[in-house]
């Protein structure tokens, strides 16, 4: 493999799955999440989860209910768990620093939301040159004023799809596409 992979799974949170707060296709984005991290561990590639840290905010407090991961996610002692303090996944965290010390060049996006944490995450990979797929139906978010969600999650496919890339580059790929690659690399 040219260059060093790693899965982030971002903000997948039980604060951010309630019934007030509904997720476009949570089992089918969990179910994939769960399979690509599998694929992950089994080739030695990283598997990182964001957390996103609202200590002081009364929101996303740590070690709240609301901050932990959801259950429904398959998680290992190997896994490693950054904190975040903003929607940008890499402001005042250490994700680039674990990223560097890795060696890791691209970045598979999984998580929610969309529009908020997925979105702003991935501009800012893009302007530290990564490599960054996105995994189409590997993110997820809730339902707008103006938006349904699933056209939410369409509309970010085509900008992320259609955006100009930095040294580094951005590309959409589907669940199905991108395991079967993954599944090529490990045999």
């Amino acid at each position: 493999m040219k260059n060093k992979k790693a899965l982030l799974i971002i903000d997948m949170q039980k604060g951010s799955f309630t019934e007030e707060t509904p997720r476009f296709d949570t089992d089918g984005v969990i179910k994939r999440i769960n399979q690509l991290a599998d694929v992950f561990r089994k080739i030695g590639l990283p598997v990182i989860y964001i957390q996103h840290d609202g200590t002081g905010t009364g929101a996303f407090e740590k070690n709240t209910w609301e901050w932990e991961l959801l259950e429904s996610l398959e998680i290992t002692t190997s896994d490693i768990f950054i904190n975040k303090y903003a929607n940008d996944v890499f402001y005042n965290s250490k994700l680039q620093s674990k990223l560097q010390s890795l060696d890791v060049t691209d970045l598979l996006v999984t998580g929610c939301a969309t529009d908020f944490c997925v979105e702003s995450t991935i501009q800012s990979a893009l302007t530290k040159d990564y490599h960054i797929t996105v995994v189409s139906d590997g993110h997820t978010t809730g339902e707008r004023p103006h938006l349904s969600a699933e056209k939410v999650i369409t509309h970010y496919n085509w900008v992320w799809q259609n955006m100009i890339p930095t040294n580094g580059s951005i590309t959409v790929n589907s669940f199905e596409n991108i395991i079967q690659d993954l599944e090529l690399v490990s045999y």
